[in-house]
């Protein structure tokens, strides 16, 4: 089986140990990913910004994702993203799960995580 690995340069993964997303047995794993910006919202787009270009250097894209899995310290700051997420799978919503836990840093307010399958 070949394993690709994608980097997007961050500066967590040397210090970590991990990449942005691997590439193995017809399956794409993308890492949890936070975003910049100064709400919930804004963060969101960004960490889907990151994990759409991960995605299409594996070659695939938003319709291939079949698991998410949202990371939020604030429960109630959810809500605010639905309609971005709702935009960003349209007619191809993946299985979910949301979990309520503490981030690598305070300022962090979501991580996003997915799986795909290669088309």
């Amino acid at each position: 089986m070949t394993i690709r690995r994608i980097s997007s340069g961050g500066v967590f993964e040397p210090r970590i140990g991990y990449c942005r997303a691997v590439v193995a047995g017809g399956f794409v794993h993308v890492a949890g990913t936070v975003g910049q910006g100064d709400d919930v919202v804004s963060q969101c787009r960004s960490a889907l910004g990151i994990i759409g270009k991960a995605l299409a250097e594996a070659g695939c894209g938003w319709e291939h994702v079949v698991r998410v899995t949202y990371m939020l310290p604030d429960a109630a700051e959810f809500e605010p993203c639905w309609p971005i997420l709702a935009e960003t799978f349209g007619a191809n919503p993946p299985a979910a799960t949301m979990i309520v836990c503490g981030l690598l840093d305070p300022k962090f307010r979501i991580e996003i995580e997915v799986t795909a399958v290669l088309p």
